[in-house]
């Protein structure tokens, strides 16, 4: 018969369930302070980051600027201010999020913008023909980033640095230096204005440009969150190596990466020309640095593999508020480009505070 007979306190067997206690005590996860908490939160949800720092601000200027500053005028306002920098920045975070960066994207807006505006207005090619054209050049020029960063293996800053300038070389050469005037569009070829076209709804004044943008964000985002070359963008940026060893062709994923950031750049030089009501191959010139901020506010990490697409846009629109806010409460440019500037710091030190995350 079986002793059950209870262990005595100072029994060996009574010691050893008492060590293997204390181990699995040791073990125990410690508890997260309520900063930990908000941590793991806005790590797991990066999007959040720009959201909140985007209501607070429109409350805040709210109570600085004064009633001009929340209307649903300006507010629109805001929107069609910052559509070419949304579309832009959009094409910008595919790359980021793949651990690179492309200070040509805007160079290819123009150029494509320009292109599609010489075909159609100063040649007389219909329309329907000149605006895939302007699309196909913006395609091959980030396919022909994504070939240079691939098959040279040169870092994607350097490549995209070089073919900025050579980008608008070319938009100076193809276009002579002249702008084309929004009367000859008007006459020639008005559907390149189309996206120019506002319509009203309840005081807000809205573009058809506007409405393009996010409809691009949410297909994009669309396609990061639920397929395999959405999760693939991610893990590349995250650890190319790692990528590599479990099957992912890294440099096909990148060039189409590059081309589709390309033909986003092509369909944002339609929505420019709308915008300005002319093509002019002055316009934009900086606009790539503007399309990083916004990323870079929107919370997506410069190390790649981390950030939402949906926080670009929210970045673009944060920066877009600190400019309308500060203007209409009469503080003067440089401070308003000093207060854009204090936001990437803090959104910099924001993101590599998630980084440091406990697993």
């Amino acid at each position: 018969m079986t002793n059950t007979t209870p262990s005595s306190p100072d029994s060996p067997e009574a010691s050893i369930v008492s060590q293997d206690a204390d181990a699995v005590a040791e073990f125990e996860e410690p508890k997260k302070t309520v900063l930990q908490k908000i941590q793991h939160f806005l790590h797991g949800n990066p999007a959040m980051v720009p959201v909140i720092i985007l209501v607070i601000s429109v409350f805040a200027f709210r109570l600085i600027a004064g009633e001009r500053f929340f209307t649903a005028f300006n507010l629109s306002l805001i929107m069609q201010q910052v559509t070419i920098i949304g579309f832009l920045a959009c094409a910008q975070t595919l790359i980021i999020l793949t651990a690179g960066i492309d200070l040509s994207i805007a160079a290819i807006m123009v150029l494509a913008s320009v292109v599609a505006g010489k075909l159609a207005v100063i040649l007389g090619v219909p329309s329907v023909i000149a605006l895939p054209a302007g699309f196909l050049v913006g395609t091959l020029c980030g396919l022909l980033n994504g070939y240079i960063v691939t098959r040279l293996r040169l870092p994607p800053f350097i490549v995209t640095l070089g073919t900025w300038n050579i980008f608008f070389a070319l938009v100076i050469w193809y276009s002579g230096s002249q702008s084309i005037r929004s009367q000859d569009i008007d006459k020639i070829a008005p559907v390149l204005k189309f996206f120019g076209e506002r319509v009203n709804i309840g005081g807000a004044v809205f573009t058809y440009g506007s409405f393009l943008m996010v409809f691009v964000f949410l297909f994009i985002w669309f396609v990061l969150n639920n397929t395999a070359w959405g999760r693939h963008v991610y893990a590349v940026g995250d650890d190319k190596e790692a990528a590599e060893l479990s099957g992912i062709n890294t440099d096909r994923l990148l060039l189409s990466v590059y081309g589709v950031a390309g033909l986003i750049a092509g369909i944002a030089a339609w929505v420019s020309i709308g915008r300005v009501g002319s093509v002019s191959p002055q316009s934009f010139y900086d606009a790539n640095l503007d399309s990083i901020t916004a990323v870079v506010i929107g919370g997506t990490s410069l190390f790649g593999g981390r950030g939402s697409i949906l926080g670009a846009l929210f970045g673009a629109l944060i920066v877009g508020v600190f400019s309308s806010g500060l203007k209409i409460a009469g503080v003067d440019v440089i401070w308003q480009r000093f207060a854009i500037g204090c936001l990437i710091i803090l959104a910099v030190g924001i993101d590599q505070w998630l980084r440091r995350v406990s697993a």
